[in-house]
């Protein structure tokens, strides 16, 4: 088995505005716009589609070998989005949460109805409030089956690979929540919580009203995986949660197959196996390309590490931080780390100092691969440690923090939230061409 040959993606969701900030439902337009410019600069046109919402888009890259190729490959089609839509007028909106209160314009199709009616519409429209990103990191071909999870043809040696990334992916959760942090306002006040953590996932047991509060099992993070068998278990048991859900809202079973709906089309969770034959990481907020691609090198470094090193990832009852010993990588246990970590992450972030412990302790493991990718750690691990985030920055140019956002302020922290992602698109689009033509001489 080559591991080399793994691949890692990307998709990232934009709110869409126009040029004084106020939110746009011109999503088609602007699809076609995206059509155009790709067309006219012979690119796919296939990585710019629309989401549930119509003030929303997504982003998509095509899969790639390394770190350095997906940031060639996101900034590339970034760029695209962002000319189609100053060709019509609007604008590409990055962080996580659009600041002001906003009532979304969800589309006609009926897989998002049936989401709606089965955890309610008020409910499942704060899906439509706020965006994030999705890391897909590949696993062996045709070893995730939409039909029973896990092939039962796969190898031994391919299922163990499966094991630890999924494993890994979910250790890493609350490191993701916290430095991913990015617009502090959510419908116009500042909640001192991660809104797309709280609204999308939900707690009952923290009192998060989310998407998915009262319905864990398919969108909250789910256990490690302690062998193959339990994995397999775990997606039967959302799936029938989630049928189980449908009955209680009066939906009927086949609808949901008719919509598309399968095994593993029933997971909303931050960790999830995706038919692609990815394991894929759903807990990344949207934010600006700089954090996006210190967050793909932490997360394909880390990978890479434990495939490399054959290393066998698995959770340790009282250990808080990541600990390699030998071919093993020992992660917080799932009590913690989707308990008091979570909560930590979700409202302290890094301030805290079990938080920022926890995350550094991934960042040591992750910047062991020294390669140009592993600057953006090294810079990362600076910012943290004078506890700097996209989230902390804004906080700073926004007080009071406590009163209701104003619409004037708003609209201005829209605009210049979109004027720093063109910004930075122009700096790191260079520095990633250059670094990818120096890699290929």
């Amino acid at each position: 088995m080559n591991l080399q040959t793994r691949r890692i993606g990307l998709e990232q969701e934009f709110f869409l505005v126009d040029e004084t900030g106020l939110i746009s439902e011109d999503a088609d337009k602007f699809l076609q716009a995206c059509r155009e410019v790709a067309i006219k600069q012979d690119c796919n046109t296939q990585y710019f589609v629309p989401e549930f919402v119509k003030c929303m888009v997504e982003i998509n890259t095509p899969p790639t070998y390394t770190d350095m190729e997906l940031g060639y490959e996101y900034l590339k089609n970034l760029k695209i989005a962002v000319t189609a839509a100053r060709k019509i007028g609007l604008r590409l909106y990055p962080l996580s949460s659009y600041p002001l209160h906003i009532t979304p314009v969800m589309r006609d199709h009926l897989n998002y109805h049936i989401q709606a009616r089965t955890v309610g519409y008020e409910r499942f429209l704060h899906a439509g409030k706020c965006t994030g990103t999705h890391l897909h990191l590949e696993v062996a071909p045709g070893i995730i089956d939409e039909r029973v999870a896990v092939s039962y043809n796969s190898t031994a040696t391919e299922r163990e690979e499966l094991l630890n990334i999924y494993n890994l992916a979910t250790a890493l959760d609350s490191a993701l929540v916290s430095l991913a942090r990015a617009c502090p306002f959510y419908e116009g006040q500042a909640l001192g919580l991660a809104s797309h953590t709280i609204r999308y996932r939900g707690s009952e047991k923290f009192g998060w009203e989310g998407v998915y509060t009262h319905l864990q099992a398919v969108g909250g993070l789910m256990p490690y995986a302690h062998c193959v068998e339990s994995l397999v278990e775990q997606q039967f048991a959302r799936y029938y949660a989630w049928l189980e859900a449908m009955d209680k809202a009066v939906i009927e079973r086949h609808l949901f197959l008719e919509a598309g709906g399968s095994l593993l089309k029933s997971a909303w969770n931050p960790i999830r196996l995706n038919k692609l034959g990815t394991v894929e990481i759903r807990c990344i907020d949207s934010n600006y390309p700089s954090v996006i691609l210190t967050i793909i090198s932490l997360v394909y470094n880390a990978a890479c590490r434990v495939r490399n090193e054959g290393l066998k990832v698995r959770p340790a009852k009282g250990l808080h931080v990541f600990d390699l010993d030998g071919s093993y990588l020992w992660v917080p246990d799932f009590e913690y780390l989707n308990g008091d970590l979570l909560y930590a992450a979700a409202t302290e972030g890094i301030n805290n100092s079990k938080v920022k412990n926890y995350v550094d302790s991934i960042l040591n493991f992750a910047i062991a691969n020294r390669n140009e990718a592993a600057k953006y750690l090294t810079q990362l691990k600076t910012k943290l440690d004078n506890h700097t985030t996209t989230e902390t920055e804004i906080l700073q140019k926004f007080t009071p923090t406590i009163a209701e956002l104003s619409q004037d302020d708003g609209l201005r922290l829209v605009r210049e939230s979109c004027d720093q992602l063109e910004q930075e698109l122009k700096l790191l689009d260079n520095h990633h061409s250059s670094v990818l033509l120096n890699t290929s001489d």
